[in-house]
C-alpha cells in the first residue's frame, strides 16, 4: 500500500524526533526556509516559503492510513501544503506529498530561535546529509537575525536531542559564521 507522505525540511528531518516509517531524502523544488515569529508561539518557527530557483534538502515519510491529524498536531501553527510534483527522490510512487508551512502574519513583536530546536534540525542533517547538507541548510535558511535563545543548559524545545560533542562544535561553528545576536532570557 502507499501511504501518502510528508516531507520534512527542519526538525522532521532528525528521525529521532518521531517514528514515522520509511524516511528517505528527497528534494523539494522552489521552496526556501526562514524563521518566523508569530504571536502563536514564544519562540521562532522553522518555516518554508515558495522560492523559485532555490531547492531544499530534506526527508519524506509515509503518513500511515491517511492519519494526518496525528502529524497536523505535531506541526500545530503549521499548514498543510500539497507539493506533489515538486519532489524528488524520496518516494516516486507518493500520490500525495505535503509540506508544513506558518501562513500567519508575522506578529509586531520578533521572537528567538531556541538553540535546543537548531540542535534537533542541524543534528538530523548531519546525520542524513553530512557536512555538505549542514552548508545548503544554512545557505537555504533565511531569518538568523531574530536572535537565539541559548536553552542548551535547559531545553525548552519539546523534542530536544543530546548532541555528540563534534556535532555541538558544529553548531557552535557555524553560528558564529553567521554571527546571529543573542537573545536576552
Amino acid at each position: 500500500m502507499i501511504h501518502p507522505r510528508f516531507f520534512g525540511y527542519g526538525s522532521l528531518v532528525n528521525t529521532r524526533t518521531h517514528s514515522y516509517p520509511d524516511p528517505r531524502p528527497a528534494r523539494l523544488d522552489g521552496w526556501r526556509r526562514e524563521w518566523r515569529s508569530t504571536d502563536h508561539h514564544p519562540y521562532a518557527f522553522l518555516s518554508a516559503r515558495p522560492c523559485p530557483g532555490t531547492v531544499l534538502d530534506g526527508l519524506t515519510a509515509d503518513v500511515p492510513n491517511h492519519d494526518w491529524a496525528a502529524l497536523d498536531a505535531r506541526e500545530a501553527g503549521y499548514e498543510r501544503q500539497d507539493v506533489t510534483g515538486r519532489i524528488t527522490g524520496g518516494h516516486p510512487e507518493a500520490t500525495q506529498i505535503a509540506v508544513y508551512q506558518v501562513t500567519t502574519p508575522a506578529g509586531p513583536e520578533v521572537r528567538p530561535i531556541l538553540l535546543s530546536y537548531l540542535d534537533v534540525v542541524v543534528q538530523g542533517y548531519l546525520r542524513t546529509f553530512g557536512e555538505a547538507g549542514l552548508a545548503a541548510f544554512f545557505e537555504t535558511t533565511d531569518g538568523w537575525r531574530t536572535g537565539l535563545l541559548d536553552d542548551r543548559a535547559d531545553p525548552l524545545y519539546p523534542r530536544a536531542q543530546r548532541l555528540t560533542p563534534a556535532e555541538t562544535a558544529q553548531v557552535d561553528a557555524a553560528l558564529a559564521r553567521l554571527d546571529i545576536p543573542k537573545a536576552v532570557a
